[in-house]
């Protein structure tokens, strides 16, 4: 989505790709590309300055616990990072990372600077919004996730009946919402998903996929609530369209409401006509 984006504003583009993440699929663009592991920062800089980069974005996720793993080890340049961090947390291993490239006089900029149309918005995105009972949970989940966002551990809860039933730290999103099926054995649950209180955007920023709504169904979830304006859902126009045919609510709020409600206080708890 990033690139498509990118080359529909006329930007020139290259490509740093990571092998345990990034898709195949990518040198299909026909733009320089050159594969890494998470872990080569000085092969990341390199890469840049070959290219003569002054700009660069994060597009996608690297899952947290890759940092873990003994095909991530860390090149030299990445070893003197991590020496200087007194916390190994997301926001400050990004953003030491992107002070790196400023150091080498490349500008990380917003992660959805070229995504404005897949970005969620406030109030109901699908046909069916949630529920009275699913917009109590929600509204219950969301203090306790946007705490557990502030102190940079997760983004995401898994609510049912005004009780958490599984949080995420760093293992990801879908590994929540398959932990929270099992709990509840596929009764239905409300998962809340938030951006940090201060969310950088140019890294991190909350996103939700196909595959997202393929778990949530497969583990009993019936909506989902995201931070409009920062969270980014891929593919959004069939991510929603499979939602309304899995009856899923997606469900968005602005950051700086305590209430689900108070985005559209007339909505219809039940069920939205379109």
């Amino acid at each position: 989505m990033a690139l498509e984006g990118a080359r529909q504003r006329g930007a020139e583009i290259v490509v740093a790709a990571i092998k345990e993440e990034t898709s195949p699929e990518v040198e299909n663009f026909a733009v320089p590309v050159e594969w890494m592991s998470v872990g080569q920062l000085g092969k990341l800089l390199n890469f840049f300055k070959r290219q003569k980069v002054t700009h660069a974005i994060m597009a996608g996720q690297v899952k947290h616990q890759q940092i873990f793993r003994l095909n991530a080890l860390p090149d030299l340049r990445m070893v003197k990072l991590l020496a200087r961090l007194a916390t190994k947390n997301t926001d400050s291993l990004l953003g030491a990372v992107a002070d790196e490239l400023a150091a080498e006089g490349i500008t990380l900029v917003d992660s959805t600077l070229f995504l404005d149309a897949f970005i969620a918005t406030a109030g109901a995105m699908t046909k069916r919004a949630p529920t009275k009972d699913e917009l109590a949970d929600i509204e219950y989940g969301l203090t306790i996730a946007r705490e557990i966002a502030r102190l940079d551990l997760g983004q995401t809860i898994a609510v049912k009946d005004r009780a958490v039933v599984a949080v995420e730290a760093m293992e990801g999103t879908d590994a929540v919402l398959i932990r929270a099926g099992e709990i509840t054995r596929q009764r239905p649950f409300v998962v809340v998903k938030v951006a940090k209180p201060n969310q950088d955007m140019r890294f991190d920023v909350p996103v939700i996929g196909i595959a997202t709504i393929e778990t949530m169904k497969r583990a009993g979830a019936t909506a989902i609530h995201l931070t409009a304006k920062k969270t980014l859902l891929f593919d959004k126009k069939e991510l929603i369209e499979y939602a309304n045919k899995q009856r899923i609510a997606i469900y968005g709020t602005l950051a700086e409401s305590n209430s689900p409600q108070f985005n559209n206080p007339m909505v219809d708890c039940t069920r939205v006509r379109r």
